[in-house]
């Protein structure tokens, strides 16, 4: 019996140490990157300058730095200002996790994207998230293949959601992927097949498009464009005259498109903002998410890394992060963008 008490007590000596010196930052087991009290965060990649005008938006020298890891594919940055904190999405694991300087990282949400009983494949969790007029949040949920609303206040989440729209003419939406609200409460989402369990040859798959919507606050779904073959992130410019998505369709299928929004809130002219066809070829990632800046600039996700684009269409060059990388996110001052890419949650310093 004492030979037993002391093998107990040896074990949970052991286990405390473990558990102190953990496996953060191993796949699977997200964890904070601070390595000591003064949140000192490792630093990676680099930042390619294909123009002098990029050292007034990211100072010479900066990196990214890694600011918490071990997500199955982390999705969907927004920054919550009156939180002080970044929540984002692991899709894979049907999670939102929060991030701050105060409290570094947490399991924020689950379920986030899926809220069935039966257990399926796929990418099941949120992917964009976004905050309504009111300050609530809204998710692009893969696994239920909607728009959908929290109506748990923010500092105290929970899987209570109320669905926007789910369906287009009697169909069911693909997988909902990003999202952005005009300042007068119009809602524009990407609606690509990423999320369902077999993506685009899924059987059970309603619809024979993917396509960029628009959804009123009186509750009309309208269909703006079914033209593109994976709509992706999506942004307005800072006077809401224009509206930017991304096409992750892979090789010569890789850009960015602009239109022109109309009066009666449809879309006009679209062109070609900036190709990322022969960037393809080369570098990890297609066109993903995008922020656009009050001034116009956009910080594109995108082969290589982020891409920052003048409102103009012009390349000033590339924040490389050595992964495929899929959204980015300012904060409330403008001070970082953080930047989520595969396992890792990064950010970088701005001007």
């Amino acid at each position: 019996m004492k030979n037993k008490r002391l093998q107990s007590s040896l074990a949970a000596v052991l286990a405390v140490l473990l558990t102190s010196c953990g496996s953060a930052g191993k796949p699977g087991n997200p964890g904070d990157k601070s390595t000591d009290p003064a949140k000192q965060y490792p630093r990676t990649g680099s930042v390619e300058r294909l123009d002098p005008a990029l050292d007034d938006i990211i100072a010479p020298g900066e990196r990214p730095e890694i600011i918490a890891e071990g997500f199955e594919w982390s999705e969907g940055p927004l920054w919550l200002p009156d939180q002080h904190m970044l929540i984002f999405s692991d899709i894979p694991n049907n999670a939102i996790y929060s991030w701050s300087e105060k409290d570094s990282l947490k399991l924020y949400l689950k379920p986030s994207g899926y809220t069935g009983t039966v257990p399926r494949g796929g990418e099941t969790g949120s992917n964009g998230l976004l905050l309504d007029g009111q300050g609530r949040l809204v998710l692009c949920q893969h696994g239920d293949h909607r728009m959908a609303r929290m109506e748990a206040p923010l500092d105290d989440p929970a899987p209570d959601f109320v669905t926007l729209a789910d369906s287009w003419q009697g169909k069911r939406l693909n997988s909902p992927n990003d999202a952005v609200y005009s300042s007068d409460g119009v809602l524009y989402f990407t609606d690509p097949a990423y999320g369902l369990e077999l993506r685009y040859r899924d059987p059970k798959r309603e619809l024979d498009f993917t396509g960029v919507f628009r959804y009123d606050p009186g509750g009309k779904l309208t269909l703006l464009t079914d033209a593109l073959s994976a709509p992706n992130g999506i942004g307005l410019s800072p006077d809401e005259s224009l509206l930017y998505v991304a096409n992750s369709g892979g090789g010569v299928q890789s850009f960015w498109m602009v239109y022109e929004l109309t009066e009666d809130g449809s879309l006009s002219n679209g062109r070609v903002f900036v190709d990322a066809g022969e960037a393809a070829k080369i570098d990890r990632g297609s066109p993903d998410g995008l922020e656009v800046r009050s001034d116009g600039i956009t910080f594109a996700t995108g082969p290589g890394g982020v891409w920052i684009i003048t409102p103009e269409g012009k390349h000033l060059g590339t924040i490389r992060t050595g992964e495929a990388t899929s959204n980015c996110t300012l904060d409330a001052e403008g001070k970082y963008l953080y930047m989520t890419a595969d396992n890792y949650l990064m950010r970088i310093r701005l001007q």
